[in-house]
């Protein structure tokens, strides 16, 4: 894996991707809670705002004609299309962090990660693993917010997500909440110091990838 690297006085940016129903909003907030440095970055989606969220905090919540804007004149450094609603993360929404020296933390799809792997190859991009494919369709079903018809969709999804992790440097099964914050840490601690090669043989995205296709136990 090729070294990755920053100017001195920016910040990184950290891209966490992973099958809907992994983890990973409640995973980004626990990091966030936990390092200080570490800044959310706020996407753009043309969904409807679900109970108890607020526009400019959870999302930007744009209709269908300001989404296509902004894409159209290049306003995005990722957008991409899930479930029949598009999300996206704007330029203006990494810059300002990044100029001041924080590190952006980018929640996003799978679609989304390929973009900045090719647009931004100077980000770390961390896949985000289910314990196993049946836990992952429990974890769909019990959050109570899908209905049938996008739970298939979404699982139907899995195989092309799984596939696209071959373009992440880092990759962590959230079996246990707790023990996934503090790898996900672990990962941001060292590849801020330079040391990304020091953690490969624990979280290099090949070797997870294959310890977890060949678990038996999930």
């Amino acid at each position: 894996m090729s070294a990755i690297r920053k100017a001195a006085s920016r910040g990184h940016v950290f891209v966490i991707a992973a099958p809907s129903g992994t983890g990973k909003t409640t995973l980004c907030r626990r990091i966030l809670e936990e390092d200080e440095k570490l800044e959310i970055s706020v996407s753009h989606t043309t969904r409807s705002p679900r109970e108890g969220e607020k526009d400019g905090v959870h999302y930007h919540f744009a209709s269908g004609k300001g989404f296509r804007g902004l894409a159209e004149s290049d306003g995005f450094l990722e957008h991409a299309e899930y479930g029949g609603n598009a999300y996206g993360t704007s330029w203006r929404a990494i810059e300002a962090p990044l100029e001041s020296g924080r590190d952006v933390v980018l929640e996003i799809e799978v679609q989304g990660a390929a973009q900045v792997r090719e647009r931004r190859p100077d980000a770390c991009l961390i896949f985000l693993l289910p314990p196993s494919l049946e836990i992952l369709e429990e974890r769909l079903r019990g959050r109570g917010t899908d209905e049938e018809a996008v739970i298939q969709r979404r699982m139907a999804l899995v195989d092309r997500e799984l596939a696209a992790a071959t373009l992440f440097d880092y990759a962590v099964v959230n079996d246990d909440l707790e023990t996934a914050v503090r790898q996900v840490l672990d990962v941001i601690a060292a590849v801020r110091k330079g040391r990304g090669d020091e953690i490969e043989a624990s979280f290099g995205r090949e070797g997870v990838l294959s310890r977890w296709e060949g678990r038996t136990d999930a």
